[in-house]
């Protein structure tokens, strides 16, 4: 079960995760494959987990694996999950993208 910002629950979904990656790969050299991939990885991560897993947990277990991906798509999917607002804001999370590198995820 997925638990909402505001407290409500709903069943996990994981073409939620598959529309919110497509969105932010727009145009980028991803697959499909790779889209759903990400999809099934953080899914697999969040049944490892049990029990209810918050939005939050979800959005970060997306951008880990987009960071690993694509940086752009990285930076797409995090200016809506974060709610960026102005440049200063991509600005940081450009800051932040170069520390960690392109890592691979354990």
């Amino acid at each position: 079960m997925v638990v909402k910002s505001d407290g409500r629950t709903q069943p996990f979904d994981r073409e939620k995760i598959v529309g919110g990656v497509r969105a932010a790969v727009k145009g980028r050299a991803v697959t499909d494959e790779q889209i759903q991939q990400v999809a099934i990885d953080v899914e697999d991560e969040l049944r490892l987990a049990g029990g209810e897993v918050s939005t939050a947990r979800i959005g970060v277990a997306v951008l880990d694996r987009l960071r690993v991906l694509d940086e752009v798509a990285y930076l797409r999917f995090a200016s809506v999950y974060k709610g960026f607002d102005a440049a200063a804001d991509f600005h940081r999370e450009l800051e932040l993208l170069s520390k960690l590198g392109a890592e691979p995820i354990d």
